[in-house]
């Protein structure tokens, strides 16, 4: 089946998630098809996992100060800092609904994608249930994770499932802010040499062709009716502070 490329998008938080769900309702549709996406942030944001429900007061702040958003991701996982970074997403029917099994089939072209920049990864070791008490997501690198060989997390991933369709989306560290990365988690980012956004963005899209795709990825963009659709999602994504 023809795979889907959607154009890489700036937009806020809210829309973005909009977006991905708006992608696995439409893969759940008989005839929708698998789609992907590369996306940015239009301004520093924490993204915070469906069922992550406590919130650092320094998180508040940095909220309140408006030097930072706060959304609401529909997938799982902890806290991720969009800054300095990329972010996937992909919605399809994965032949398995074995979660870990899908991560590792899903993830195929992620590592190729680096391994063709010269930045070996594999996926990572720790429990889930010891991930899982820590509030950032790149503290810790599970076997949903994908670390380089000095043990720093270079992409963390999350999914959210309905029946066999599964929306996964997830960070791709480039270059993280130092300063708002200590304010935020009071701990330095993940020791990762910088990578120029535009040198990943064309290898993700080759390796998503070679390994994901199986050869067919078709561009297209988001239509004023799918816009409609999206818009309808919006509003709920937000944190207030």
């Amino acid at each position: 089946m023809t795979w889907r490329w959607i154009p890489p998008l700036t937009a806020d938080g809210n829309r973005q998630m909009a977006i991905d769900r708006w992608m696995l309702a439409q893969q759940c549709e008989e005839s929708g098809s698998p789609m992907l996406r590369l996306y940015r942030w239009s301004q520093p944001t924490l993204s915070l996992g469906r069922h992550q429900r406590q919130i650092d007061p320094r998180w508040m702040a940095l909220a309140q100060q408006g030097r930072l958003r706060l959304v609401r991701r529909p997938s799982g996982g902890r806290a991720v800092l969009h800054s300095g970074e990329l972010t996937y997403a992909l919605a399809c029917r994965p032949s398995t609904t074995h979660r870990l099994t899908a991560y590792a089939e899903v993830c195929q072209w992620l590592l190729a994608a680096f391994k063709a920049l010269g930045v070996p990864l594999a996926f990572g070791s720790v429990k889930a249930a010891e991930a899982a008490q820590r509030g950032n997501c790149f503290a810790s690198g599970t076997a949903a994770d994908l670390i380089q060989a000095n043990g720093a997390k270079r992409i963390g991933s999350a999914q959210l499932w309905s029946g066999a369709c599964l929306l996964q989306h997830g960070s791709v560290l480039l270059q993280p802010s130092q300063g708002l990365w200590q304010e935020v988690f009071s701990s330095a980012a993940p020791d990762l040499d910088p990578l120029p956004e535009l040198a990943v963005m064309e290898a993700l899209q080759v390796a998503a062709r070679d390994h994901l795709c199986g050869g067919d990825l078709q561009t297209m963009d988001l239509n004023a009716s799918e816009w409609k659709q999206i818009q309808q999602l919006e509003g709920g994504a937000f944190l207030s502070p």
